[in-house]
């Protein structure tokens, strides 16, 4: 199905008007949240890497 390319572009503006946009405060908030969660998950996963570093080095000390 051959759609020219006038039919095209009013189709994708017909398209791109449907869309719901977030308002600055959503935008905000969400990067705000992003942030959070990853330095949250930057702090777990140093901690899980000191934790198996320091089971490693105790482990290996035995022998």
């Amino acid at each position: 199905m051959a759609v020219n390319p006038l039919q095209f572009m009013q189709q994708v503006r017909s398209e791109v008007s449907k869309v719901v946009w977030p308002t600055q405060r959503e935008v905000l908030m969400t990067t705000v949240m992003v942030f959070i969660m990853a330095t949250i998950t930057a702090i777990f996963f140093a901690l899980v890497d000191l934790l198996i570093r320091t089971g490693l080095q105790g482990l290996l000390g035995l022998f």
